[in-house]
């Protein structure tokens, strides 16, 4: 439930996506399976006639047919959120991150980020101004740690920030460890067709899915005052959803 004196920010209403015909908001947290989710809410609706098949990991995100929250008045936007069932998927915050570098920036035909992005943190990071090779995980993190949160890439915002979990009191808070058995809780709950399933299609086929112990070989290589200041960034997202910290500070002492 939501308070009527409160009004949501408008950066957290664009990252909730509202399907009418099950009465259903998801909150997109990128790295955390978002992009699955957006199928399964365009699956929801029947009449378009669909298949997962059809629904391409760059159409999703680009598709007319997903409705943000942002688009309604304030009014309506709370009465849909306290009227639909409500629903985030969280990942280990240090997790997510080193996933959002793989992705991001070691594909060279993601052009935005591995070219346009990437150089702009380079040009920031690197005196020498050499901006050919390319964007270490170390200077990922340099960035990270001294940019202007105000304008943060939600791909590496904290997730605390991107769905505000303290205002709007989510009706069930997944995890991406389990999203499968959680996913699926959901699709019950809100009366989803019974055939309806959790599509789990990684962008990358053929690439080993971020988990942690990728993550660990990433932050080993970090400087420790780094490290810690990376921490702090995310330093509400661990206790907030119950992630435990300590094991990356065993490996980065």
């Amino acid at each position: 439930m939501t308070s009527s004196q409160w009004k949501i920010k408008h950066s957290v209403a664009r990252q909730l996506y509202v399907e009418h015909t099950h009465k259903f908001i998801y909150c997109e947290v990128p790295k955390v399976g978002c992009s699955n989710w957006k199928r399964i809410i365009l699956l929801l609706n029947s009449s378009l006639g669909l298949t997962v098949d059809e629904l391409k990991h760059n159409n999703v995100h680009i598709s007319p047919l997903l409705r943000r929250l942002s688009f309604y008045s304030w009014k309506m936007q709370a009465e849909l959120l306290n009227n639909y069932t409500t629903v985030m998927f969280t990942r280990d915050p240090l997790e997510r991150l080193v996933s959002a570098y793989r992705d991001k920036f070691l594909h060279d035909e993601l052009y935005y980020y591995s070219k346009k992005v990437a150089n702009r943190i380079k040009s920031r990071i690197r005196k020498n101004g050499n901006l050919t090779e390319r964007l270490s995980f170390k200077e990922f993190a340099s960035f990270i740690v001294s940019e202007n949160a105000t304008y943060r890439d939600i791909h590496w915002t904290p997730i605390m920030e991107l769905c505000d979990p303290c205002n709007i009191h989510y009706d069930i808070i997944g995890k991406f460890e389990t999203i499968k058995q959680d996913a699926a809780y959901v699709l019950r709950s809100i009366r989803a067709p019974k055939n309806l399933e959790y599509p789990d299609i990684k962008h990358y086929a053929n690439e080993t899915r971020t988990n942690d112990l990728i993550s660990k070989d990433y932050f080993r290589s970090l400087p420790k005052e780094l490290f810690k200041k990376l921490m702090n960034v995310y330093r509400y997202d661990f206790p907030m959803f119950d992630y435990n910290p300590y094991i990356y500070l065993q490996i980065n002492i």
